[in-house]
């Protein structure tokens, strides 16, 4: 599991348009990577919507968003669509990225055990070094957290 001070494992996805996203197409910039279970379920959607509405304040600490989950590319188009999502959405294939990142793995959920992406968010400085890892996130008390560790 990624701790911080780690490099961020390499990576390439497509976003919902199909442009590939790579660990190095984020360099220079901080960036936030949001792992999430699943497009248009109620948790989700409010996590999105929370990042959505925090854009302005995220960019002026000089964070960029991506989120990203085992959905694909017409799935995160509809999403972003409905949702007026201001941001990429990123498709893990067969979620090989999350599972590398040990984020991919048993849960529990309303009383029943499945494999899953763990709610995580990573922060990266500008060279892709790990600078906060929020493992089983909380929505509600996300966005200070975030904040809190872009300042």
């Amino acid at each position: 599991m990624l701790k911080i001070g780690d490099n961020l494992p390499a990576f390439a996805m497509e976003n919902q348009d199909g442009e590939m996203v790579t660990n190095e197409s984020l360099l220079g910039q901080k960036t936030i990577l949001y792992f999430y279970p699943r497009d248009n379920t109620p948790t989700c959607t409010t996590q999105a919507c929370d990042f959505n509405d925090n854009l302005t304040d995220l960019k002026e600490l000089g964070a960029q968003v991506y989120g990203v989950s085992g959905d694909s590319k017409t799935k995160h188009t509809n999403f972003i669509k409905k949702y007026q999502l201001n941001f990429d959405l990123l498709v893990d294939e067969n979620y090989a990225y999350s599972e590398s990142l040990d984020i991919y793995r048993l849960k529990k959920s309303f009383g029943k055990e499945a494999m899953g992406i763990v709610r995580t968010t990573i922060i990266l400085d500008e060279n892709n070094k790990v600078i906060g890892f929020f493992d089983g996130v909380k929505v509600k008390q996300q966005m200070d957290e975030i904040k809190a560790v872009l300042k």
